[in-house]
C-alpha cells in the first residue's frame, strides 16, 4: 500500500494553483471565495459522524484537510505564512493551553482547569495587543455561526452565575417569547420587530438546549433529516395513490404527513 504524506497533498495544491498549468477554477479562488466551502466541509464531517459512516468520514476529513491546505497555500503565495507555520502555531497553542499535560501544573478539579484555560486565552489576547476587556464575554468570536455564538455567550454568562438552575423558567421564557411573536403577527407584523422577536425565540431555544445538555446543531440536523425522510415518504405515498404531491391540496398533504409519521412507528 502506497503511503501518502502531507507533502503529497501540498504538492497537489501547489500544482492546482499554478497560473500556467493549474486548474482555472482553483487559480481564481481567494480566501473569501473558499471560506463557505470550509464551513460546508466541517458540517459534512459532522454529518458523517452522525450517520456512523466511517468510510464517508475518512473522505470528508480529507475534504476538510484540503480546505486547510488551500488556505495555507493562498497565504504562502501572499507571503504571509505557509502550512508549516499553521502546524507550528497549533502545536505551540496546544502545549501552551495544556500545562497540566505538557508541564507540571496540576488542577484541583474541572472548574479550576476550565478557569485556567480561560486565563491562558486571556493572556494570549493580551499578548497580541488586543484591548483589555474585563467582560466575561470577552473573546467570543463574532465569526461563529450565530447559534454557536449564542451558545458561547450563554456559557460565558453561566460561568459567572447568570443562569437558571432548572429548565422550568427557560420553558416559561420560551412560551413568553412565542406569545410576543404571536402578538407581532396580530399587529400586522412590523418586519423589524418580528425579526427581533423571532431572534429572541431562537436565543431562548439555544439556551434550553444548552441547559438540557443537547447539542443544538446536532438536534437541528436530526430534525432536518426527519423532515426530509417524512417529506420523501409523502411524495412516494402520493405517487402510489396516482397523484402528484405538489398538486394535492394542503388538507390532502397533511393527511399524507400523518400517514408518513404512522409508517415510521410501525
Amino acid at each position: 500500500m502506497t503511503r501518502h504524506r502531507i507533502d503529497d497533498l501540498l504538492a497537489i495544491m501547489a500544482r492546482l494553483r499554478d497560473p500556467e498549468r493549474g486548474c482555472p477554477w482553483d487559480v481564481q479562488q481567494d480566501f473569501a471565495s473558499i471560506a463557505p466551502y470550509t464551513i460546508e466541509e466541517a458540517y459534512e464531517v459532522a454529518d458523517a459522524i452522525d450517520r456512523g459512516d466511517f468510510d464517508d468520514l475518512r473522505d470528508e476529513l480529507g475534504d476538510l484537510l484540503l480546505q486547510v491546505v488551500f488556505h495555507a497555500r493562498l497565504a504562502q503565495e501572499a507571503g504571509r505564512f505557509d502550512f508549516d507555520d499553521v502546524v507550528h502555531a497549533i502545536s505551540e497553542k496546544m502545549r501552551r493551553r495544556h500545562p497540566h499535560v505538557f508541564g507540571d501544573v496540576r488542577h484541583a478539579d474541572d472548574a479550576a482547569r476550565r478557569q485556567a484555560w480561560e486565563d491562558i486565552k486571556h493572556a494570549e489576547r493580551a499578548g497580541k495587543g488586543e484591548p483589555a476587556d474585563p467582560s466575561a464575554l470577552a473573546g467570543v468570536s463574532a465569526g461563529l455561526p450565530e447559534w454557536r455564538r449564542a451558545m458561547k455567550l450563554q456559557q460565558r454568562a453561566a460561568s459567572v452565575g447568570f443562569q437558571w438552575s432548572d429548565p422550568t423558567p427557560i420553558l416559561a421564557k420560551l412560551a413568553e417569547e412565542v406569545d410576543e411573536v404571536r402578538a407581532e403577527f396580530a399587529d400586522a407584523a412590523d418586519p423589524a420587530r418580528l425579526e427581533d422577536e423571532i431572534g429572541d425565540v431562537l436565543f431562548v431555544t439555544v439556551n434550553l438546549a444548552r441547559h438540557a445538555g443537547v447539542d443544538f446543531s446536532r438536534a437541528l440536523r436530526h430534525a432536518n433529516a426527519k423532515f426530509e425522510r417524512r417529506f420523501r415518504q409523502m411524495e412516494r405515498l402520493a405517487a402510489a395513490d396516482g397523484h402528484v404531491f405538489g398538486e394535492c391540496s394542503l388538507p390532502e398533504q397533511e393527511r399524507l404527513w400523518r400517514r408518513a409519521k404512522a409508517l415510521e412507528r410501525e
